[in-house]
């Protein structure tokens, strides 16, 4: 597969003290009006990208799609409003609301510049305005909202999982091997039996996995019926909707095999606690797990 790895790809970026908000002077405000020009227009090229050097030349096909899909769903407000502008060393951070479908998420897009020339370097949805600390000594830091820490820590996990462990077992051991690995059934459903003693253990696993994906893995869900021998349960995991709106998971991973990984974590789980599980799925990457046990409907 010849694949690099990497520990993880951090789905932040950190405004740091020795930047600060500044401002804008001509140069900063004329390179955002040409990368602005040149994203509408479609001419930025990956001869125009220095992706981070730990992610190297070979990210910047990926960076210039996500450059391209932002295009093609832009609003006309977007290319009118005015960012706000943060300097580090000869990296310009732009902050900046992006509208889509009537829905406006802010981005931080990051341009380096060598000598009069700029290349696009970096685009994140979650940065943390560590540059507006309190004076210190502080144990005040600035947060971000639950749903993006929710986003990041799912990020971190499953990028871990997917190019650190399954992608290289897969590689050397086969497919089968590294699914194996992530099987965690008997010990998720002792955790439900024991923090959810209340109900049978049938119920409890349902009860808990309803509890643990809402408030551990921060996912929508809706419990619709549960009895002992059926449960309906609809999900939107963080896990599915990665795939789609991470740069970095799609080039390495095929939506079949990263879909295989969630199928087998879950039959595995389901299966440990005695029930059956069909997996639908719908076109906004929510599922439904509809559980059937001796006596109830398939």
């Amino acid at each position: 597969m010849g694949l690099k790895i990497f520990c993880m790809i951090m789905p932040v970026v950190l405004a740091v003290l020795s930047g600060s908000p500044v401002t804008a002077g001509s140069d900063e405000l004329s390179i955002w009006d040409q990368f602005t020009t040149a994203l509408k227009t479609g001419s930025i090229t990956v001869d125009d990208i220095r992706p981070y050097t730990e992610l190297g030349d070979a990210y910047k096909p990926t960076l210039l799609r996500y450059l391209n899909m932002l295009r093609a769903e832009a609003e006309a407000q977007n290319w009118s409003v005015q960012p706000e502008i943060i300097t580090v060393g000869n990296r310009i951070q732009y902050l900046f609301p992006w509208t889509t479908n009537g829905q406006s998420v802010s981005y931080c897009f990051s341009i380096v510049t060598e000598g009069s020339r700029w290349y696009f370097q970096h685009l994140e949805a979650i940065f943390i305005r560590l540059d507006k600390l309190p004076p210190l000594p502080t144990s005040q830091f600035p947060d971000v909202a639950e749903e993006q820490k929710a986003w990041a820590r799912e990020e971190i996990y499953w990028s871990f999982i997917v190019l650190n462990m399954y992608l290289p077992i897969a590689e050397k051991l086969g497919p089968a091997s590294a699914l194996d690995l992530l099987k965690d059934g008997p010990g998720y459903f002792v955790g439900a039996k024991s923090w959810v003693p209340f109900a049978s253990p049938a119920k409890s696993f349902i009860l808990y996995l309803c509890w643990e994906q809402a408030h551990l893995r921060g996912n929508q869900v809706t419990l619709e019926t549960l009895s002992d021998t059926a449960a309906v349960v609809h999900l939107n995991p963080i896990f599915l909707s990665l795939y789609f709106r991470t740069a970095h998971l799609k080039p390495q991973i095929s939506l079949e095999d990263y879909r295989r990984i969630f199928e087998t974590i879950w039959q595995d789980r389901a299966s440990a606690a005695g029930w059956k599980l069909r997996i639908e799925y719908a076109p906004d990457n929510s599922v439904t797990f509809r559980f059937s046990r001796p006596g109830g409907r398939q």
